[in-house]
């Protein structure tokens, strides 16, 4: 952590820091599947391509024709079967077909079993990143106690401060629960 010059710049950065924890979570719940097709599932399989693990997307086209399917295709024809492999050996229980040039991934319904897993895992990327927030507001406000018993601050504005960053955390741990409630009604949706 950087050094801190005053409490606005402590209020900054704890802003700038928490709004990164949100933006991860929004990203690691991009990956998680919902029964419906989405090229962001993808994000996480590495595909070994001569040697070098790359993401799927940096290989070829990924679209998404039907909300059942996802259609890869890739730039290098020899690829594919790659490609194939790597969406297999995934944690992501997914079979794509290839006709030798494309990939199709049926995307099959999901069963109560795997939904209340997918919801379990949610909730334990939730805490992860509500405690990647309470770590943030502690380290700040560690930042701020030292800064009044450095007599940088007043004791009014330390509290002043203390407050603002109590109210940081109560909102973007707010905009993290909420994005947590969506994909989980998402996940627990039956289509």
């Amino acid at each position: 952590m950087s050094t801190v010059a005053s409490s606005k710049d402590a209020i900054a950065q704890a802003k700038t820091r928490m709004e990164k924890a949100v933006e991860d979570f929004r990203k690691d719940l991009a990956s998680v599947r919902t029964g419906r097709a989405n090229v962001a599932l993808l994000d996480h399989v590495r595909v070994d391509y001569h040697g070098t693990p790359m993401p799927i997307n940096q290989l070829g086209t990924l679209n998404v024709p039907d909300p059942m399917t996802i259609v890869i295709a890739p730039w290098d024809p020899s690829a594919v079967t790659a490609i194939d492999r790597a969406i297999r050996i995934s944690d992501l229980g997914l079979n794509p077909t290839n006709d030798g040039k494309v990939l199709r991934v049926p995307i099959p319904p999901l069963t109560e079993d795997r939904r209340k897993d997918l919801v379990k895992h949610i909730h334990r990327v939730l805490e992860n990143h509500r405690t990647a927030v309470r770590n943030i507001r502690r380290d700040l406000k560690e930042a701020i106690e030292k800064l009044e018993k450095d007599k940088k601050i007043s004791e009014d504005e330390r509290k002043r401060s203390l407050d603002e960053l109590e109210k940081l955390t109560h909102s973007e741990t707010k905009k993290i629960e909420d994005l947590s409630a969506t994909k989980e009604k998402e996940v627990m949706e039956i289509r």
